[in-house]
């Protein structure tokens, strides 16, 4: 019996399921970064500062001079972030 083009195209299906599902468990198991991911705004040290500053917004409406000192903090907060990334950076060897 032969199983015909079916059974090819049932098995690259198959094939790739098994890459998909190998590459997802992979994932799951590997280890976090050793520093915290800024992929999300959540994820940032500087989360409080840029919360606090919508919260200013939000309360002065669109008055942002009075919303300034939150922002500066924020921007310090996200500069020193910036630095410290870069800074492991450097430190990264790769070779």
């Amino acid at each position: 019996m032969d199983p015909g083009p079916t059974h090819k195209v049932e098995t690259k299906v198959g094939a790739k399921r098994r890459h998909r599902d190998r590459h997802r468990a992979m994932a799951s198991k590997a280890s976090t970064p050793p520093y915290p991911s800024a992929a999300k705004i959540s994820d940032s040290l500087c989360y409080s500062q840029y919360s606090a500053s919508l919260k200013c917004l939000e309360e002065y409406g669109s008055d942002k001079s009075k919303c300034q000192e939150h922002f500066d903090i924020y921007k310090e907060c996200k500069k020193k972030e910036r630095e410290a990334r870069l800074e492991r950076n450097r430190n990264r060897s790769f070779f």
